[in-house]
């Protein structure tokens, strides 16, 4: 039942292991690793993984706000429609305005989130979603467009901004960097278990954020959430992995 729910695992910096990298994961056990994309670069390696790995890795490709693009994003949604039988999400999309400092850029990110948020409800897949500092305008926009399967990957923002979310009935994914970050300890404290979903974000959002992480080190987010939330490791890994299986229709 042990699920992770955003991982990178086309990566560059996972193509001399990537063998070695699965089967820790395997032996953690992780059962699925939702496999996503940031570019139309990326998707075809994402694809790949999945039919090399159909028992272990779910794919789903997506347009990461940082390489948003109006022709890019519609060049990215015929690749979805062509796929969208294999693919489990789509994503990773959403807004980074850590990134995106101009009104022009953002208003670029939101055009084409709120795209994906259409092409969502047409193929009827959810929606794998980056809200670097922008949390409530991702939610809103979302809200605003639809969207009713979401989950919110990485949430960097306060719990009270997450909650019309959680009443949308989103999930919020955490990551192993969780062992090391107030802000995430605090979302986890105050946002229901019924709501999460854990991930590793690999190669990055690791214990150490000196070294690689990868979907193994969701063991670590799994004992973090347990003893935030005052409950077993068991019960975190079961809500957890019903969530993930309940979204993505795993």
């Amino acid at each position: 039942m042990l699920i992770d729910a955003h991982a990178h695992l086309a990566d560059a910096s996972f193509e001399p292991d990537l063998d070695e990298v699965l089967a820790r994961a395997r032996a953690a056990g992780v059962a699925r690793i939702v496999v996503v994309g940031e570019h139309r670069r990326d998707a075809p390696r994402v694809l790949e993984l999945a039919a090399q790995h159909p028992d272990l890795i779910a794919p789903a490709i997506g347009l990461h706000p940082e390489h948003a693009d109006l022709d890019e994003a519609a060049a990215l949604a015929r690749l979805i429609r062509e796929n969208a039988d294999a693919l489990v999400a789509i994503g990773e999309v959403g807004l980074d305005y850590w990134k995106a400092k101009e009104p022009e850029q953002r208003a670029v990110q939101r055009e084409v989130l709120a795209g994906a948020v259409q092409l969502s409800r047409e193929l009827d897949l959810p929606l794998n979603v980056r809200p670097r500092s922008a949390g409530r305008h991702v939610i809103a926009l979302l809200l605003e467009h639809g969207a009713t399967r979401v989950l919110m990957h990485a949430f960097d923002g306060r719990h009270s901004r997450a909650l019309p979310g959680i009443e949308a009935g989103f999930y919020f994914s955490m990551p192993p960097s969780l062992v090391r970050s107030e802000q995430k300890q605090k979302l986890v404290r105050h946002l229901p278990l019924e709501r999460l979903i854990l991930e590793t974000d690999s190669p990055v959002l690791g214990p150490d954020k000196t070294q690689r992480n990868e979907p193994a080190n969701l063991v670590l987010a799994r004992k973090a959430v347990a003893e935030l939330k005052g409950v077993s490791e068991e019960e975190v890994e079961e809500v957890t992995g019903r969530n993930a299986r309940n979204l993505f229709g795993l």
